[in-house]
């Protein structure tokens, strides 16, 4: 267990990051983008009122495709911005140790991420008014896409301590979420299927952010699934501590 300074140290560095999102008018437009593609998306994509059934899963049956998106366009920032400035090696300077700013950094993100999500709960207040939804199953969708953005943050984190570019970063956790999101698709897994051993594909299949939130929508959300989020979000800050400690070596 981390001790009273070292909470101190997150906790400080968390209201910074925090701060920071709102400093500019990006909280602002990330807020009213996802609000409003959520909304989108769930109205008139999913085709809310012509299905006639009061419940959420249209709504967030778009949540992992909207986070390969919304969710490195905020994590892209997190240390490639400060590399780029040159704030890091002030940082790293500070009596503040490697672990206590990444977590501060990738909480105030995801405390970030979680307000977006607070900020759709009209929607849950109108499908209560139009019918009577499952609540616990909506309960766990919202439990599951906090967690699945957590994942898709963590890896995004441990991108943007790659390189100074944002772009890049961008792109490349783009990317990698995206290869995570269609892991369990028929399509990806055929392709194993004919060279790889069952593990293997079983493997690969269980990798699948997807496959994992839809049992999370499905009202199953079991220990397993929140193992593998936590899980990932743990193996990917590692990753970012890993390269941090690589890149002040170099």
């Amino acid at each position: 267990m981390p001790d009273a300074s070292a909470l101190r140290n997150i906790w400080i560095i968390f209201k910074r990051e925090l701060a920071a999102y709102f400093a500019t008018p990006l909280a602002t437009i990330f807020l009213v983008i996802f609000v409003a593609l959520t909304g989108a998306f769930a109205f008139y994509v999913g085709h809310f009122f012509d299905r006639g059934q009061a419940d959420l899963g249209a709504f967030f049956g778009f949540h992992p495709w909207l986070y390969l998106i919304l969710v490195p366009a905020i994590a892209m920032r997190l240390w490639a911005e400060e590399r780029k400035i040159g704030t890091i090696e002030l940082l790293m300077t500070l009596p503040v140790s490697p672990w206590e700013a990444i977590l501060g950094k990738f909480l105030a993100a995801w405390a970030f991420i979680g307000l977006a999500l607070v900020l759709t709960f009209p929607m849950w207040l109108t499908v209560n008014y139009l019918g009577n939804p499952d609540n616990g199953v909506i309960l766990a969708s919202y439990l599951g896409s906090f967690l699945m953005a957590g994942g898709f943050l963590a890896i995004g984190s441990a991108v943007s301590a790659l390189t100074k570019n944002q772009v890049i970063a961008f792109i490349v956790a783009a990317a990698i979420c995206f290869l995570l999101v269609m892991s369990g698709f028929e399509l990806v897994l055929n392709s194993f299927r004919s060279w790889a051993p069952e593990f293997l594909i079983s493997a690969v299949s269980s990798l699948s952010f997807l496959s994992h939130f839809e049992d999370v929508t499905k009202g199953l959300i079991g220990l397993p699934t929140i193992i593998f989020y936590l899980s990932l979000i743990a193996f990917a800050l590692f990753a970012n501590r890993i390269i941090i400690d690589m890149k002040k070596a170099a």
